[in-house]
């Protein structure tokens, strides 16, 4: 027929900017080997544990009531409410609830942040190895990462500083800082804050703090790890990210919060409505009884944490050719060991010649190839003592 167009014509495809987005190789990995009883499992960032129980009944409580509608853009103010008065005595400072934004899950405040303030071409850093979704969301948006890489200095993960600052140039729209460090573990310290803080505002350079994992630090005499909430004021250009899923077991739940000046409240509710209009509220009635009753759970998480740290840092040093640095905080032993340089290849191999399941370093950028990042947050030290003998016979087998 005259002036048919073949469908070859225009193929159905993304636009190029999601063509190019790398998909998650922690997945790539996963995924070929989840329904396998054989496999020994550390591969994504999570506890082997349920979330506690008396969280579980406020959101059952919830539903038995009929709570089943829409509820406010934000969050419902109980919520709201919760999360400041926490987060003021987290911190020591005054954090007002019409700051918060109620997010379902972590990684889409994430997003939403990103939609707030970046446009295409706008230049964005962040502090690398990183979990991938927080460099890929601004490709999505046509903005443009530099990456600053971490380093191991006498053992331990540490930043360079200077090299940080002298990225961070006048014509920089974001820096991203997520600290405690998924994969590393590296936490920033409070001196290093004051410094990055005063060169934001000198050149008007918005910070996103990735705080996912402040309350799971390894130093008992610190409740959080060091956090930009010290030391900037309600006005300055910090948005912090947060969520219910480590600290308090609720991964599944896909709930966290979002902390911005006032001056972007009202198009942070725009934005929300036009992602996922608002939270389920059985899942916000578990999150005010995770602040309000759940202390405990926070601490039982970070002494175990400490522990099983502890436990497999010591049992990887046994091993030859192993490397393990130091860090401060988060749920995860960032190593490699000596020979083994394509992440992804060896992590596949581990999954098929001893069955174990680590995330490849490379999933976290370049920086992290030829690393391999294992999620200690079991609470069985039977299962981590395994999967390290099943990683001295993989070491046995390829020396």
């Amino acid at each position: 027929m005259r002036g048919y167009i073949l469908p070859q014509q225009f193929p159905a495809q993304a636009r190029a900017q999601i063509q190019a987005l790398s998909s998650s190789l922690i997945r790539d990995v996963a995924n070929s080997a989840m329904n396998r009883t054989d496999v020994v499992p550390f591969w994504f960032g999570e506890s082997d544990q349920p979330t506690p129980s008396f969280i579980r009944e406020a959101a059952a409580q919830s539903l038995s009531r009929g709570e089943t509608f829409y509820t406010q853009n934000l969050g419902r103010p109980y919520l709201r409410d919760a999360i400041a008065d926490y987060m003021t005595r987290l911190h020591d400072r005054a954090i007002a609830s019409d700051r918060i934004g109620v997010i379902a899950s972590g990684v889409t405040a994430l997003s939403i942040a990103s939609q707030l303030l970046l446009s295409p071409e706008d230049r964005v850093v962040a502090i690398t190895p990183l979990w991938p979704n927080i460099t890929e969301i601004p490709r999505i948006l046509s903005a443009s990462v530099e990456r600053v890489a971490l380093n191991v200095h006498n053992g331990r993960w540490t930043l360079d500083l200077d090299r940080l600052l002298d990225a961070l140039t006048p014509n920089t729209r974001m820096v991203i800082i997520n600290s405690p460090n998924n994969p590393t573990g590296w936490t920033i310290t409070d001196e290093q804050i004051a410094v990055v803080t005063a060169h934001c505002r000198k050149h008007g350079i918005w910070i996103m703090a990735d705080d996912v994992y402040e309350r799971l630090v390894y130093d008992t005499s610190r409740r959080s790890a060091p956090s930009f909430q010290r030391h900037c004021e309600p006005d300055d250009r910090l948005i912090s990210i947060n969520s219910f899923s480590k600290a308090w077991s609720m991964t599944g739940w896909r709930l966290g919060w979002l902390t911005c000046p006032t001056g972007l409240v009202a198009d942070l509710a725009k934005l929300i409505e036009y992602n996922f209009s608002s939270v389920f509220e059985p899942v916000q009635r578990a999150g005010v009884i995770a602040l309000q009753r759940g202390e405990s759970e926070v601490e039982a998480m970070r002494d175990r944490l400490a522990k099983t740290r502890r436990l497999l840092e010591g049992a990887l040093m046994d091993l030859p050719g192993v490397e393990a640095p130091e860090a401060g905080g988060a749920m995860y032993m960032f190593f490699r060991i000596a020979g083994q340089t394509n992440s992804l290849e060896t992590a596949k191999r581990l999954v098929t010649e001893v069955g174990l399941g680590l995330a490849p370093g490379s999933a976290f950028g370049p920086e992290g190839d030829g690393w391999l990042r294992w999620c200690h947050a079991v609470a069985d030290e039977a299962k981590l003592l395994d999967g390290v003998e099943r990683l001295a016979s993989f070491i046995r087998k390829n020396r």
